[in-house]
C-alpha cells in the first residue's frame, strides 16, 4: 500500500484542528535523509506558492526525481503558471463548460463570469462535479480557482492554483472530505492521444548563436527524410499555431522551461504526436537540481555535489572545499556555471545566484583535459565524441563579458571505442530521464567515469558528432521517428 505525505511550506500552515496526516515541512523534505530513500510515497504539496525555483516548485522536481508521485508535477506548474500553456488543454474542456454552464437561465442581466473552487477534483455545485474532475484530471492540482467567462458561450477565462491558506474556515469541511477521497485512490496517469501522419516538423532558430545544429546538419535531416519518406520541414517560433500539421516535432533549438521550445514541446504531445525532445525529458534535463537528485537516488558516480540554500551555504566549503563549482539550476553550452576560489568567491557568486534561485548547486571541481559526451538515442549508443577544454580555461565554452566565447577542439569517435565503464555509466544514466535523444557529459577520473549532467537538446553539428557515422547519423535519427509512428500506427491497429 501506497504512503502518503503531505508537505506544508511552516508547520503552522498545518492548523491543531485538522486531520491527523503525515505532515512534513518544505525544509525537511528537502534535506533529504530517510524521506529520500522511501519508496512508493505519495506526495501531496500544499505549499503557499509553486512559482518557478521557489521552495514549492523544488518540493515537486525533487520528489519526481526520488521516485515519488507527486501533485503537482513539475510539468503541472509549468502548464498553471502561463495562460498560453494551460490554454493548450481548456480548449478542449470548454465544450462541457458550455453544455453545463449554457443549462443556467440567462438574461440581459446575467453574470459574465462565474468562479468555481476544486478541491482534489471535487466542488460544491452537483451539477458542475463532472467538470470539476475534468479539470482535475488535466490540471492534478490540490486546489483550484477556475473563472468562467461568458462571451457568447461560456469558456475557461483563468485557472489558478490556490494555498492551503486561501481555504475559509466554511471550506475546510468539504476540502478534507475531497482529500480523504483523494488518499483511496489509485494513482493514475494521464490519457493520451494518437495521431499517424508522417510529417516531421524540425523547430530551429536561424539566429541563435549556439544551436544545437547548424544549417548543414539541418538540411542533412531534409535529406535523410527524403531517403525514408518523411517530410522534414524547418519550422521556427512563427510556426506555432501550424504545429498540429505535423505528426512528429524534433526540437534543434537550445531548450529551455518558460520558453517557447517548452511550449512546442508542450502542445506536440498534447496533439499525441512523436516528439524529441518531449517535455518530461525538458523539465528533467534542464534543471541541474534535479538531475543531481536523480543521479544521487540511483547511485550514479557524479562529483561531489550539495543542493545548497541560503542557510546552509557554508556547507559547501565544509564537505567539498575549494574551488567550488556552483551552478545556476537552469543553463547550457556553459552558461551560468561558475567556480569560487575561496570564500569570498563562494558569498559573491551565491548571492547573485540566489537572487535567481531558491536552491543552487555546488559540485567538486575535477579538472581533465576533455569531457566525454554519449550521444544516447532510444536507450543505445549514438555517437561519442570528446569535447577538449578552451585554451587556458576550465570550461568546454569560454564565455567573455562583452558576449563572444571560445570553444575547445573535438575528437568524434567509434562507440565502440568508448571505454565500457564510461558507456555503461552514460547509458545508466540516460536511461532514468526517458527514451529519447540525450547527450551525456562525463569525466575520467582515477576512481572511475563520473557524470557531470544529461543534455535533453545535445548538439548534433555537421563536421563534429556525424565525423563518424557521416549521413547514417541522420538517417538513424529520422528511422527513430519513423520507428515510433509505425508503433503507434500498429498500436491503433
Amino acid at each position: 500500500m501506497a504512503e502518503h505525505l503531505l508537505l506544508v511550506e511552516q508547520q503552522g500552515d498545518w492548523k491543531p484542528g485538522f486531520p491527523r496526516l503525515p505532515v512534513v515541512t518544505a525544509r525537511d523534505y528537502l534535506a533529504g535523509g530517510e524521506l529520500a530513500s522511501k519508496r512508493d510515497l505519495r506526495v501531496i504539496n500544499l505549499c503557499r506558492s509553486y512559482r518557478y525555483l521557489s521552495v514549492g516548485y523544488y518540493c515537486s522536481l525533487l520528489a519526481e526525481a526520488r521516485g515519488h508521485k507527486v501533485i503537482p508535477s513539475v510539468r503541472t506548474i509549468q502548464e498553471l503558471s502561463s495562460r498560453e500553456l494551460y490554454s493548450l488543454a481548456t480548449e478542449e474542456l470548454d465544450g462541457l463548460v458550455q453544455r453545463l454552464l449554457g443549462r443556467r437561465k440567462t438574461s440581459a442581466l446575467a453574470p459574465t463570469a462565474y468562479e468555481l473552487t476544486i478541491c482534489f477534483g471535487q466542488c460544491d455545485v452537483k451539477e458542475l462535479q463532472p467538470l470539476a474532475r475534468e479539470i482535475f484530471e488535466t490540471f492534478r492540482c490540490p486546489i483550484l480557482r477556475v473563472e468562467f467567462r461568458r462571451q457568447g458561450t461560456w469558456r475557461i477565462g483563468a485557472i489558478k492554483a490556490l494555498p492551503l491558506a486561501a481555504v475559509t474556515a466554511d471550506g475546510e469541511g468539504p476540502l478534507f472530505a475531497a482529500l480523504e477521497g483523494y488518499l483511496s485512490q489509485r494513482w493514475r496517469q494521464p490519457r493520451a492521444r494518437l495521431s499517424y501522419r508522417y510529417d516531421l516538423a524540425v523547430l530551429h532558430d536561424p539566429a541563435e548563436e549556439l544551436p544545437p545544429s547548424d544549417g548543414k546538419a539541418l538540411q542533412r535531416f531534409v535529406k535523410a527524410g527524403k531517403s525514408l519518406g518523411v517530410n522534414v520541414e524547418l519550422i521556427q517560433r512563427k510556426d506555432y499555431s501550424r504545429l498540429a500539421e505535423y505528426d512528429a516535432l524534433f526540437i534543434r533549438e537550445t531548450t529551455r522551461i518558460g520558453h517557447h521550445t517548452f511550449r512546442f514541446a508542450k502542445k506536440a504531445d498534447s496533439e499525441g504526436m512523436v516528439v524529441i525532445d518531449d517535455p518530461d525529458s525538458i523539465l528533467r534535463c534542464t534543471n541541474k537540481v534535479y538531475l543531481a537528485e536523480l543521479l544521487a537516488a540511483h547511485r550514479i558516480p557524479r562529483p561531489k555535489t550539495l543542493v545548497l540554500r541560503k542557510e546552509n551555504l557554508m556547507e559547501a566549503e565544509q564537505q567539498i572545499g575549494y574551488p567550488i563549482v556552483l551552478k545556476i539550476p537552469e543553463g547550457s553550452f556553459s552558461r551560468g556555471v561558475f567556480r569560487a576560489e575561496d570564500r569570498a568567491g563562494l558569498t559573491r557568486i551565491a548571492g547573485k545566484l540566489f537572487k535567481e534561485s531558491d536552491l543552487i548547486l555546488a559540485q567538486e571541481y575535477l579538472y581533465t583535459p576533455f569531457d566525454w559526451r554519449i550521444g544516447i538515442l532510444g536507450r543505445q549508443p549514438f555517437y561519442a565524441c570528446k569535447y577538449l577544454m578552451s585554451g587556458d580555461h576550465w570550461q568546454i565554452v569560454k564565455h567573455e563579458s562583452d558576449g563572444r566565447h571560445e570553444q575547445g577542439g573535438f575528437e568524434t569517435l567509434p562507440v565502440e571505442a568508448v571505454p565500457p565503464a564510461v558507456m555503461k555509466t552514460a547509458l545508466k544514466a540516460a536511461d532514468l530521464i526517458g527514451d529519447g535523444l540525450y547527450g551525456v557529459d562525463l569525466k575520467e577520473t582515477p576512481a572511475g567515469p563520473v557524470v557531470i549532467e544529461v543534455n535533453d537538446n545535445p548538439s548534433l553539428d555537421a563536421g563534429v558528432e556525424d565525423l563518424v557515422l557521416g549521413d547514417q547519423l541522420y538517417a538513424r535519427l529520422i528511422g527513430e521517428f519513423v520507428a515510433r509512428l509505425d508503433r503507434r500506427r500498429s498500436g491503433k491497429r
